[in-house]
């Protein structure tokens, strides 16, 4: 017998016949003799639609401004969560499994006071614990808890996902399956690349380099958390028979496992290949070369909540003079630009630029930290393709290259097939 917890997006509860389909992944498991407790998303294309009445309500009352009480907002698009649970609750019950429902307020999820983007801070699991012991399995809404003001507090998007991890951890689970609408994790985007492979296991670091690096499989908070606490996380696909062969295997079911890199024997040099399209590009011109010129730039842009990624320092010939550039996502160029330029001063530079229409293409992989000549590979096999290296960053696992976004998907294939990542 296995404690699990079980994870389903809003894909796989979009209507009520995925619903169903649903509630018999979950007494499969229940029959198997194991304690459960099932965390959900709203369904599919819920979420927008809530958060597009409030959005529109303040336009509705001629209100000049767009803004409103964050708390309201929570309030509100938690409001789809608590329909799923309740719904897949009542689907377990038409099966004779004992279910109940539960919103992250009386489990309880405590957060922090970010309203719209808050941040677990404890679980307290008991209850939950005592529940699945008398066979009772817990129907969770993901996505939220309860902040310190006592009132709803939601996670961000993909909050669902962190909620599932952060739950698995404080009831001590055996693991964590996440139910998506792809049945694991790919060498790579496989609508990009139909040769991708779909990987047995991954590890933390890298996974957790995938999800920020453009893979949408799994929400990047949800993997720092199972990296932490050790959670064993599957992801599996809720669109295969749940009665299939194997579907109930405790130790192997289908999918791809993340797991600590101890478990994995044979480490590839490259696991992966991530990208993320709409990057840009922005370079700050002719500043002063002095201690501090970093922190007055990215200080800033830090307080306002841009988030910076590559990083490129040119320095003179004569040492007086520097140019910094950095990449931001598309959406925040302007925002970016008006942070420096009301900066401009203290920074010190003559003329910010900027670039869009960028891509970031990443190799990834725990088995670079023991081979030389993995990055001079993928600079050969771009240059065979022709396409032009703007920026470069590495880590230990990690490779990331920025490009002109109209070879984003070239790049992808060309990188894929030079580690030997296509399937055999």
């Amino acid at each position: 017998m296995a404690r699990i917890v079980m994870k389903f997006g809003g894909t796989s509860v979009a209507n009520l016949e995925r619903i169903h389909n649903v509630a018999r992944h979950v007494k499969r498991e229940v029959e198997a003799g194991h304690e459960v407790a099932v965390v959900v998303s709203a369904m599919s294309g819920k979420t927008n639609e809530l958060v597009s009445w409030v959005q529109d309500t303040p336009k509705a009352n001629g209100a000049n401004s767009p803004f409103y009480d964050a708390r309201e907002y929570d309030t509100v698009v938690a409001s789809g969560e608590q329909v799923t649970s309740g719904l897949v609750a009542i689907a377990l019950q038409s099966m004779g499994i004992n279910a109940r429902s539960w919103q992250g307020w009386q489990i309880p999820i405590r957060t922090d006071n970010s309203h719209g983007a808050a941040r677990i801070m404890e679980i307290d699991g008991t209850e939950i614990i005592k529940r699945m012991g008398e066979g009772q399995v817990a129907v969770i809404a993901g996505f939220q808890g309860i902040g310190p003001d006592n009132r709803i507090a939601t996670l961000g998007r993909g909050g669902s996902d962190t909620s599932a991890v952060a739950i698995a951890a404080s009831v001590k689970a055996d693991r964590c399956d996440i139910y998506t609408d792809v049945d694991g994790v790919y060498t790579t985007d496989p609508r990009i690349v139909p040769q991708a492979r779909r990987m047995k296991k991954v590890s933390f670091e890298e996974m957790l380099e995938m999800a920020s690096l453009g893979s949408k499989v799994l929400q990047v908070r949800s993997v720092e958390l199972a990296m932490v606490f050790k959670v064993r996380t599957f992801v599996r696909s809720s669109f295969e028979d749940p009665d299939a062969p194997g579907m109930g295997d405790l130790l192997n079911p289908p999918g791809t496992l993340i797991c600590d890199e101890e478990e994995i024997v044979e480490q590839e040099v490259v696991t992966g290949i991530a990208f993320a399209k709409d990057e840009a590009q922005i370079s700050l011109r002719r500043l002063s070369d002095r201690p501090g010129v970093s922190a007055a730039i990215f200080g800033p842009l830090a307080e306002a909540h841009i988030n910076v990624d590559m990083i490129v320092q040119n320095i003179s010939e004569d040492g007086s003079k520097t140019d910094m550039t950095f990449t931001v996502p598309y959406g925040d160029v302007q925002k970016a630009i008006k942070v420096l330029e009301d900066n401009k001063e203290k920074i010190g530079f003559d003329v910010v630029q900027s670039e869009s229409g960028l891509a970031k293409v990443s190799v990834i992989g725990i088995g670079m930290r023991s081979h030389a000549g993995v990055a001079a590979l993928a600079f050969k096999a771009l240059a065979e393709k022709s396409i032009n290296i703007k920026a470069i960053t590495t880590s230990e696992i990690k490779i990331s290259i920025l490009i002109d976004g109209a070879y984003s998907e070239l790049a992808v294939r060309t990188l894929h097939s030079a580690y030997g990542l296509d399937k055999s």
